[in-house]
């Protein structure tokens, strides 16, 4: 029998689908005893463009590399926080931010697909430009509280060649355009300065 991504029975095929990532436990307040060092909660707490921030400290040298955009339901915590049903497909996109040739952040996006409407329609197109560049040169954009989160390896939030045995810190906020919500998370990496540090 060749090989196929689907079982078949019958005349009915049953996809197989990956298994669901352990959820991630996010907050607007710091789990305690876990803190991120000042350095890097200065940069887990600003409110502004991530984006402006890495060509800043890159010194222009910032790229993006998608790694994958595809057609989901969003996970369970993330369908809670945009608030739409678990059924919802979303366009989610996943890519890494590099500084100076190094990957510093991975990003991952949550659109549900009735967001994309209208001027909006261009983001299910947006390849490998910034998806913070755009949402930032909004005049009416508007951005929930910034939630926290320790991110480990067994979360299978993170593709391990990025990630490794190490811990991390990440964030995320839904970002209103138009009142459409789009749900961004934004993990530091190893290799983005301060990322690991944590008392």
């Amino acid at each position: 029998m060749p090989a196929s991504d689907d079982f078949s029975l019958g005349f009915f095929y049953l996809p197989i689908i990956p298994p669901p990532r352990r959820e991630l436990r996010w907050s607007t307040q710091l789990p305690l005893p876990l803190q991120p060092s000042s350095g890097l909660q200065t940069w887990l707490s600003d409110a502004g463009s991530l984006t402006a921030k890495l060509l800043k400290l890159s010194h222009g040298k910032f790229k993006v590399q998608v790694l994958q955009q595809v057609h989901l339901r969003a996970s369970r915590s993330e369908a809670l926080a945009l608030g739409i049903g678990f059924q919802a497909l979303c366009l989610v996109r996943e890519v890494i931010l590099c500084g100076n040739d190094e990957p510093w952040v991975f990003a991952r996006s949550v659109l549900p697909l009735t967001s994309l409407t209208g001027p909006l329609r261009h983001l299910r197109k947006q390849g490998n430009q910034p998806l913070g560049a755009f949402l930032f040169s909004q005049p009416h954009l508007k951005r929930s509280s910034i939630a926290l989160s320790f991110i480990s390896r067994h979360h299978a939030y993170v593709p391990d060649e990025f990630l490794g045995d190490a811990s991390v810190w990440g964030r995320r906020s839904i970002f209103f355009v138009d009142n459409k919500p789009m749900l961004v998370s934004e993990v530091f990496l190893p290799k983005f300065p301060g990322a690991t540090q944590h008392v």
